[in-house]
């Protein structure tokens, strides 16, 4: 029997493999018919997968332990039976602030602990003039991005939400928020990064990799009432995306991937871009040349296995954004969301 399973995703990169899935024939081979629908922010996705106007949802993690604790108003259990990558951001900054770090760099810029002191005198030279804070951004409150900015941040005593205004901008919005002036800076998931490198607007200064070897990324949630009672559905899609991910772990499928990826119903973005981003191929500005970057995005089995012990970065990086207490019986309801025996179970 065919089942139905309408998924909604992000123009972004990292649902590769729900895109090879529905377009590459592997949820075919399954029994599925797998609708994707395309969404503009994170909070939509969140939202209709709360009332079932999706099966599931390419999800960032820490939004389905937020949801899961009810820490962003409302409460809705969620489990994770799959992984949909893991790495595959970037911290970006405009042309101008680009400048700026680099002539106040005591180092080499590609430290983080360096542009992160340059960054601090940056705040403290704009607080002593009396010019308004530096603004960043991320692309959700609840989302590795945010980690990521917090953890940089850090490294040069910079308070992300104090010393340095946050914002949320979903993706679609990053680079054009960059281009208006509107943010200093951002940290979202590719194509943007690059795509406000090749629109002249910004500066690559880290990559996620920098900060955080193999950080838990997207994720495929469902509600968790769901995945007890529709095991069949689970299953079938569980073994599409491995499938999928086997596929798309092979260089000479990137072409192929990149052509499905940049159809105007997914991403609409060049091929071109998209393959040098699988391939870590990365455009940086700021006239240096482009950078490999091992595993900028990993969609490999070993990436896309929902391990619990993921959650405990996440946690961390709620803690220092002020969005989780230390409390070990929520930390184990954040870890029982990834359920790595489904995923098993199918590959």
């Amino acid at each position: 029997m065919t089942l139905h399973l309408r998924v909604g995703f992000l123009p972004l990169v990292d649902a590769a493999l729900l895109v090879a899935a529905a377009d590459g024939g592997f949820a075919e081979a399954e029994g599925l018919v797998l609708e994707l629908t395309r969404d503009v922010s994170w909070s939509n996705l969140r939202d209709k997968l709360h009332v079932r106007l999706l099966d599931a949802a390419h999800m960032l993690a820490p939004a389905a332990i937020a949801s899961t604790l009810g820490l962003n108003g409302v409460r809705a259990p969620m489990a994770v039976p799959l992984a949909l990558n893991l790495n595959g951001n970037a911290i970006t900054v405009s042309q101008r602030r680009f400048e700026e770090l680099s002539r106040a760099a005591q180092g080499d810029l590609a430290d983080p602990a360096v542009s992160a002191g340059a960054l601090a005198m940056l705040v403290a030279n704009r607080k002593a003039s009396g010019l308004p804070p530096l603004t960043f951004a991320a692309v959700f409150a609840f989302s590795s991005h945010t980690y990521l900015l917090g953890e940089w941040m850090a490294l040069g005593g910079v308070k992300l939400g104090e010393d340095v205004r946050f914002e949320v901008v979903p993706p679609v919005r990053t680079v054009e928020a960059l281009s208006s002036g509107q943010v200093d800076g951002f940290c979202a998931g590719a194509p943007w990064n690059t795509l406000a490198v090749t629109s002249g607007v910004g500066a690559i200064l880290h990559c996620g990799v920098d900060l955080a070897r193999d950080c838990p990324e997207k994720v495929l949630a469902w509600r968790a009432d769901d995945v007890e009672r529709r095991g069949e559905a689970v299953s079938k899609l569980n073994a599409a995306l491995i499938e999928a991910s086997r596929w798309a772990s092979s260089a000479a499928n990137l072409p192929h991937l990149a052509e499905l990826l940049a159809a105007p119903e997914r991403l609409n973005t060049r091929a071109d871009i998209i393959e040098a981003v699988l391939r870590g191929e990365i455009v940086q500005g700021g006239n240096r040349p482009a950078r490999h970057v091992p595993d900028y995005i990993r969609l490999d089995p070993e990436a896309i296995r929902p391990d619990p012990a993921r959650a405990d970065w996440l946690l961390a990086g709620m803690a220092r954004a002020g969005q989780f207490r230390d409390d070990p019986a929520a930390a184990d309801i954040a870890r029982s969301i990834f359920r790595p025996a489904l995923f098993d179970a199918r590959r």
